[in-house]
């Protein structure tokens, strides 16, 4: 988790003001904004995520919403230094494997709309594909997979039974989080099936 925090911090270093107000691949979100809700995550305990979902009525969307405007800054530059002073956080208000995930795939909401590139290191990888290929705990990333066997082309990850859905392991994670966008990466006679429940979960 600190690797990813640290590689993306890097990989977002100089970029200019026009550059941060870029969509990102989450719906309605510039790239400075998932940045932000990245650091949001980092910086609440379980206590004060509760308090503030208790404050929004538990109203969830509204809460995030208030916890990303927290930590935005006046400008981008202010938005990475934020980030920077989590990247070491161990403060989390979900489990470790999802906080795993959500740097790897809000890290990829980030990059791909910029033109950057990560390679994932196997481990995380392996362990950010096994933990949605089995839980609907944010999103329902293991409904999606449900009765479809997941191989990555590129690691060691491999997972449940069914039509075969076969590609890198970064592709597999973000189709399972629902980017249909990434089925155009994967093989195999379950992709239409997964695709489809990307367009509709």
């Amino acid at each position: 988790m600190f690797a990813e925090r640290r590689a993306l911090a890097d990989d977002l270093a100089g970029l200019d003001a026009a550059a941060w107000t870029t969509p990102s691949q989450c719906a309605g979100l510039s790239v400075r904004e998932v940045l932000a809700h990245l650091t949001a995550g980092a910086s609440l305990s379980w206590p004060r995520w509760m308090l503030g979902v208790i404050k929004c009525r538990f109203d969830f969307d509204a809460q995030v919403e208030v916890q990303l405007r927290r930590q935005l800054g006046r400008s981008g530059a202010e938005t990475l230094e934020r980030f920077e002073r989590v990247v070491t956080s161990t403060t989390k208000p979900i489990p470790l494997r999802a906080m795993l995930g959500e740097i790897v795939v809000h890290g990829e909401d980030i990059r791909r709309p910029l033109g950057l590139r990560r390679d994932l290191p196997d481990a995380a990888a392996t362990a950010a594909a096994a933990y949605f290929q089995r839980t609907n705990m944010a999103v329902p990333s293991g409904r999606r997979a449900a009765g479809l066997r997941l191989e990555a082309t590129d690691g060691p990850f491999a997972a449940g039974a069914g039509p075969l859905v076969a590609g890198p392991a970064l592709a597999l994670i973000m189709a399972m989080t629902g980017r249909a966008a990434y089925c155009d990466e994967l093989d195999g006679e379950g992709v239409p099936l997964l695709r489809e429940r990307c367009e509709s979960m």
